[in-house]
């Protein structure tokens, strides 16, 4: 199965058995908390856990004419890092998974590589590289296509583009993905010794048909346009029943990622979600410039993807 846009998500989030359990690290932010208590109306999740300064975050719960009451508040003040004590509660069995606040991102994911902290998963399919999963709903398309990376991995190497793959895989899995079809995007459709990106693509296809790399169906090298459209990938003389139905799409390169990534948004119109994946738990990281719609989006694919990995209580 594929979902068709992100409606199809959250209502698959609402008839999840149990209501997933958000934890927010620095839940002073009035836009994420929006968000959240947006996702808890709809039956996406439960009472969230929030972090941070406990007299602001009450302050901004009341602002938005919620009740500070029907949630759990963490305090952290002072210098204390706020994704620490969320972190904690998530391994104490407190949530499902970890939305990004008020902070940078880089002191968001500091405890959730800390091995002490119990959420880095080195037993993962891609051995503990945690990546970024980008899903866009780009008009025109009857499905959700997924990008990655382009917000984690900077020059990802062969074997990072193999862990890229087997995070999305992994995850879309969990989502209801029966064999997702991973596309491998470069500039042109062969194998050209001069450029890297398409050696690694044709590589990360070999591993796919040699089981290293299972789940899946791998191709490249492959280009943008051939990989979303059959008729490009007619008049290009590229057989295979895969274009226009690619579920995942792999760049060469975080900056590649980023650019695809903006270009569907600004000049397609496309709308988007975004999670961190690989550790024992997925992660809401979006940037401060994220929509509402796109953070409301990100926690109902957190919730759905956060069903089938994480046991409550802890690993």
């Amino acid at each position: 199965m594929s979902y068709r846009n992100f409606n199809a998500i959250a209502e698959r989030a609402r008839g999840l058995p149990d209501r997933r359990r958000c934890v927010v690290a620095g839940a002073e932010d009035e836009h994420v908390l929006e968000a959240v208590f947006k996702a808890r109306r709809a039956g996406i999740i439960g009472d969230p856990v929030l972090t941070g300064g406990a007299e602001r975050i009450a302050g901004t719960i009341r602002s938005l004419g919620e009740d500070p009451e029907s949630c759990v508040i963490a305090d952290v003040s002072g210098d204390k890092n706020p994704a620490q004590r969320a972190v904690e509660l998530i391994a104490e069995g407190a949530g499902d998974f970890l939305v990004k606040g008020r902070l940078d991102t880089k002191d968001l994911l500091k405890p959730v590589v800390d091995r002490a902290n119990n959420l880095h998963s080195a037993d993962s399919p891609s051995g503990g590289l945690m990546s970024h999963l980008a899903f866009f709903q780009i008009p025109g398309v009857d499905r959700l296509v997924v990008l990655t990376d382009g917000g984690m991995v900077v020059y990802p190497d062969l074997n990072q583009k193999k862990g890229l793959i087997l995070n999305a895989v992994a995850t879309l899995q969990t989502m209801g993905w029966e064999r997702p079809r991973v596309a491998v995007l470069c500039a042109i459709e062969k194998l050209n010794p001069k450029m890297r990106e398409t050696v690694e693509a044709a590589e990360l296809a070999a591993m796919n048909r040699r089981g290293e790399i299972g789940g899946c169906v791998v191709e490249g090298p492959i280009s943008y346009d051939v990989a979303m459209s059959p008729e490009i990938a007619a008049i290009k003389g590229y057989e295979s029943e895969n274009c226009g139905r690619f579920d995942v799409l792999v760049t060469p390169d975080m900056t590649a990622g980023n650019l695809l990534g903006k270009s569907l948004l600004v000049s397609a119109h496309a709308e988007l979600a975004g999670i961190v994946v690989g550790a024992r738990i997925p992660i809401v990281v979006t940037s401060r410039g994220s929509s509402a719609g796109e953070k409301f989006h990100s926690i109902a694919l957190c919730a759905v993807a956060s069903a089938g990995q994480t046991p409550r209580g802890g690993a």
